[in-house]
């Protein structure tokens, strides 16, 4: 029998043609309309029949052609994730590519990534999807209190979900690391190590995540009776002058200098640590330190200094799942969730 030319002799798509709708359905022996339907989520089909699309689908290498489904649905299949270049959490933005990657594997959906480097670029990079349609859903990092972009996407009742939390007074989908939880398990840890006077290091003066921290470490050492009253703002600040500051606190009078620091953000640790280092103190010993961990290469270079992680990757597949069910149709007052701390004490 001749050899079909859309087809090898294992019923695949034959090299060098691309895979469709009927070479699938050659290869599963289900109809072209079961085939689309599975494709384009199949909630009514069994569940074996999806798994025996999705692998046909896998072995031929098959790729939607998004203008035709973009024509015929008025979908995408697109993802958007607006990425705040921010470097202020080592491995950042890998672990939460990562995460939503994970998330979208198998399902029919594709992600798109615009990492904003200037404060109000990503504004702009909203009004740019919402004006040509070129995703279905979007993500946000780094929300503020007052978030235009949130309002636009509001407003225009797109799908969307952020990291971080804002104080829109229309709910919305949101995934956020509960930073207050994170400053009361720092404070507590310092207290319980004897440190009376603590000193709080952070960065982005305008985002909800900067507002939650200061207020809750206002309330936390208040609570616990220690001295709180150093805040330093280093947003915008590189790390030659965050080792100053480091530098700074250290060769500071012993009644003016604090004995215990949080600090937010993995890379401003590092430079703070080398000032502190830079001026002869001890840590663990004359100070400690306790910091936000993202990533597993600080451990790797202060073994024995305290930290509290946010897993970035579990928060990218949450985002995913809460984005996909508010596509879907889902309320967004039920799409809001916060991640826990996890306490990593390493210190004697």
């Amino acid at each position: 029998m001749a050899k079909d030319n859309n087809s090898d002799a294992t019923g695949g798509a034959a090299a060098g043609s691309r895979a469709t709708l009927k070479t699938i359905a050659q290869l599963t022996g289900l109809s072209l309309s079961t085939v689309s339907l599975s494709l384009r989520g199949g909630a009514t089909l069994k569940q074996e029949t999806n798994r025996r699309v999705a692998e046909a689908a896998q072995k031929l290498g098959y790729v939607p052609d998004r203008a035709g489904v973009r024509l015929r649905t008025g979908k995408t299949n697109v993802i958007a994730l607006v990425l705040d270049g921010a470097e202020e959490s080592i491995d950042f933005a890998r672990h939460m590519i990562q995460g939503i990657g994970h998330a979208l594997h198998g399902s029919r959906y594709h992600l798109t990534v615009t990492p904003e480097f200037k404060g109000n670029a990503s504004v702009e990079t909203i009004r740019y999807i919402l004006e040509n349609r070129t995703a279905d859903g979007v993500i946000i990092t780094h929300t503020m209190l007052k978030d235009e972009r949130v309002q636009m996407l509001i407003d225009a009742g797109f799908p969307f979900v952020t990291h971080g939390r804002t104080a829109s007074p229309t709910p919305h989908a949101f995934h956020d690391f509960h930073a207050e939880a994170f400053v009361a398990l720092a404070v507590e840890r310092l207290a319980a190590l004897g440190r009376r006077d603590i000193a709080l290091v952070i960065g982005d003066d305008t985002t909800t995540n900067h507002h939650n921290i200061v207020t809750a470490f206002a309330q936390s050492t208040a609570r616990l009776g220690v001295r709180g009253s150093e805040l330093h703002s280093v947003a915008g600040k590189g790390a030659a002058a965050i080792r100053a500051l480091g530098l700074h606190m250290a060769t500071a009078a012993e009644a003016d200098r604090p004995t215990g620091i949080i600090c937010n953000s993995e890379m401003r640790t590092i430079a703070l640590v080398g000032g502190l280092q830079d001026g002869g103190l001890r840590l663990g010993s004359d100070i400690d330190l306790v910091y936000k961990q993202t990533s597993d290469i600080l451990p790797t270079l202060f073994p024995r200094l305290d930290s509290i992680s946010e897993d970035v990757f579990a928060a990218g597949v949450e985002l995913t799942r809460l984005l996909l069910a508010r596509i879907g149709g889902a309320a967004p007052e039920t799409l809001q969730t916060l991640s826990e701390p996890v306490a990593n004490w390493r210190s004697s």
